[in-house]
């Protein structure tokens, strides 16, 4: 089964034949905070996330929502000179602010030229009956998705890494937001403290299980100044070589259901703030790797689910 020339169910041969065209996200930091930050839930919050609140790549807060989004174009259109944008709100909880705020928010973005998506990354604990309605009313005029940071199914990793909400909170913000027709995109992270093999296997089979619409498959960054600098110090964090990396993600690839679009096979990190592991910079190298093992054993989406 190939989707275009892939064997896996990228997001971008999803959008092109859904826009039918390329199209770029827009990645934007609002200037949120995270509750697992703040104390509202925990301090110091996941203990692999960075200073900025996993949006290392993201606009810079100090300038507005049109500033950054007009500075990022600019730069997707120097390499390509086409296409329309996703408005992306990528740093720290993106719903974590008084509805007024968030509709402020939201608005400046889905207001600029070529805007034809809304995608809005968040936690679970943080989808109150207000928030559900006003991303339902942005879905009923663009395409619009909600990102997860699930990471894991394993409850005790799940304290390990101090995520900071419980498995059925997860499960019912899928469901809330799956009344409501919105998109759900589950964040997955391979190679966290303790997990085994199977740990991570499980976490993609329950991810196929629960139908969301999209997955975000991520290795474990180390970056400076995050809690995991510390277990790493004292010889308990091991990183997965390239190559057991390329197997495992094989492995997902396999065992995630074919309707899921594959949002993301690995992650990027600051070269200047990345410890280890060393190799995931070569980011093109790892993902033609992923492709040709796909290719010459003949595995494709979901086949073990076949």
């Amino acid at each position: 089964m190939l989707w275009g020339d892939k064997r896996y169910y990228s997001l971008n041969y999803y959008l092109r034949n859904k826009f039918g065209c390329k199209v770029f996200k827009i990645s934007l930091d609002a200037g949120f905070s995270c509750p697992n930050r703040d104390g509202t839930i925990g301090m110091g919050g996941c203990v692999f996330c960075s200073d900025r609140g996993s949006g290392d790549f993201a606009g810079n807060r100090k300038f507005s929502i049109h500033h950054q989004f007009q500075d990022i174009k600019q730069v997707m259109n120097n390499k390509w000179k086409s296409g329309k944008y996703i408005a992306y709100f990528q740093a720290y909880t993106n719903t974590y602010a008084p509805i007024e705020v968030l509709k402020e928010k939201y608005e400046e973005a889905v207001k600029e030229d070529g805007v034809v998506g809304l995608a809005i990354a968040t936690r679970p604990d943080c989808l109150s009956r207000d928030v559900l309605d006003l991303i339902y009313e942005y879905s009923k005029k663009l395409y619009t998705w909600i990102e997860l940071g699930l990471q894991t199914s394993n409850e005790t990793t799940a304290v390990k890494i101090n995520r900071g909400y419980k498995l059925d909170t997860f499960e019912k913000a899928v469901t809330e937001l799956k009344l409501r027709n919105i998109d759900v995109v589950a964040h997955v992270i391979f190679g966290l403290p303790y997990e085994r093999y199977q740990d991570m296997m499980n976490t993609v089979k329950y991810v196929s299980n629960m139908k969301v619409n999209g997955v975000k498959f991520h290795l474990l960054h180390l970056m400076k100044h995050t809690p995991l600098v510390e277990l790493y110090n004292s010889g308990l964090l091991k990183f997965m070589s390239k190559e057991e990396y390329i197997e495992l993600i094989c492995e997902a690839i396999a065992n995630t259901d074919s309707s899921i679009v594959i949002h993301r096979l690995t992650g990027d990190a600051p070269r200047s703030m990345l410890i280890e592991p060393k190799w995931s910079l070569k980011k093109w190298e790892i993902l033609n790797a992923i492709d040709k093992k796909l290719n010459d054993e003949k595995i494709y989406q979901g086949i073990n689910l076949s």
